[in-house]
């Protein structure tokens, strides 16, 4: 197998990584409650997976309105920043680095979540999605999404305001750079698409008015720590949760140029991870080279050697991977010595509970000693 490629080291802005299998930012919902506080068990987990070029936390809400799930982080709070120190202390201490991944869901939330108000949004129009909420059973259930408020034009500038205190907030935790959540059907893309953005101000309307979200965020944190410390992610090819939109790519490109001109660190495209995925165009591969002269980052459907051969052809420069990291904490080894993948022992296991399916998945040569 031909998996080099991602074994060569490589710059991503400020840092330098020894190997380009990432770790995608994957919600496992296991907080201490109540505050929403990272535990000494997450630093478990975290650190376990060191062995990666670099981790992107999982998402982590940047206010009490940006949450969307049940025993999701924060960093918001001096409780959540003392959590989330824990956790890069243990990584570094195991010659890791990680980025910290800002959220706000937008839509994608529940009224619980928000004192008797609404989730919010670019405009008021429902996602057709569910979200995960643990009830005071304990029991953790999919429950729809109401149709959300619209924002107000004031309070956009508010959430541009703690996306910056947030950056704030993880260099305190001592993470090595953020990286702006703007996929997945969240606040930024639902800014970014005319799906779910019907504003007739400054923030809808025209690929420039949609954008300019997007671009205010990524200003200000870059502003606040630093253009090579800041990612962002987007998703040009996923379409659930009521985001299609035949414009998007165009879209996307355009702030790849608006992020060239920034400087940012990386662009990250979540990619379908399906079988039988929709396959990501060629083309929007290459404008994306043209557009954007920084480290792209994929995740998706990758294999060791379908990664590598992307970062061969120059279409990307490293590759996250998600599910195969929970039950292979050792992964990057795995892939440069050939040894066989473990799968998930428990699909029940991956939001909320306790170690089991979460730290308790060993090294291959822990386990073949």
């Amino acid at each position: 197998m031909k998996t080099s490629a991602l074994f060569t080291p490589h710059q991503i802005g400020s840092i330098s990584i020894t190997n380009r299998v990432l770790m995608a930012p994957m919600t496992r919902s296991r907080t201490a409650q109540p505050g929403d506080i990272p535990t000494d068990l997450m630093a478990d987990y975290y650190a376990q997976r060191a062995g990666a070029g670099l981790i992107i936390s999982e998402a982590t809400q940047i206010s009490a309105q940006g949450k969307g799930y049940s025993f999701t982080p924060g960093i918001y709070t001096k409780q959540q920043i003392s959590g989330w120190q824990k956790v890069t202390r243990k990584v570094h201490a195991a010659q890791g680095k990680i980025f910290s991944q800002l959220w706000h869901v937008g839509r994608m939330s529940h009224a619980v979540f928000h004192e008797d108000d609404l989730p919010v949004a670019p405009s008021a129009i429902a996602p057709d999605a569910q979200v995960w909420i643990v009830g005071e059973d304990g029991e953790g259930r999919m429950l729809d999404c109401p149709t959300p408020r619209e924002l107000e034009y004031a309070e956009i500038k508010s959430i541009v305001k703690n996306y910056q205190q947030a950056a704030k907030n993880a260099m305190l935790a001592g993470f090595d750079g953020v990286e702006i959540h703007g996929a997945n059907g969240y606040l930024i893309d639902q800014f970014l698409r005319r799906s779910s953005n019907h504003r007739d101000d400054k923030f809808g309307g025209s690929i420039d008015n949609r954008m300019r979200f997007a671009i205010d965020v990524v200003e200000t944190v870059c502003t606040a720590i630093g253009a090579d410390k800041v990612g962002i992610r987007l998703a040009p090819f996923i379409t659930q949760r009521g985001m299609q939109d035949d414009e998007i790519t165009d879209t996307i490109l355009a702030v790849a140029k608006k992020l060239n001109k920034l400087g940012v660190a990386y662009i990250h495209l979540s990619e379908a991870d399906w079988e039988e995925a929709p396959v990501v165009p060629e083309k929007f591969r290459h404008d994306l080279r043209a557009a954007f002269s920084g480290t792209i980052i994929v995740a998706g459907n990758y294999t060791a050697e379908s990664g590598a051969n992307l970062i061969e052809q120059g279409l990307a420069d490293a590759v996250a991977f998600g599910r195969k990291f929970i039950a292979n904490p050792d992964l990057p080894a795995r892939f440069a010595n050939n040894w066989p993948l473990d799968d998930i022992s428990d699909n029940d296991t991956l939001f909320g509970g306790n170690e089991k399916g979460y730290t308790d998945y060993t090294n291959y040569m822990a386990a073949n000693v």
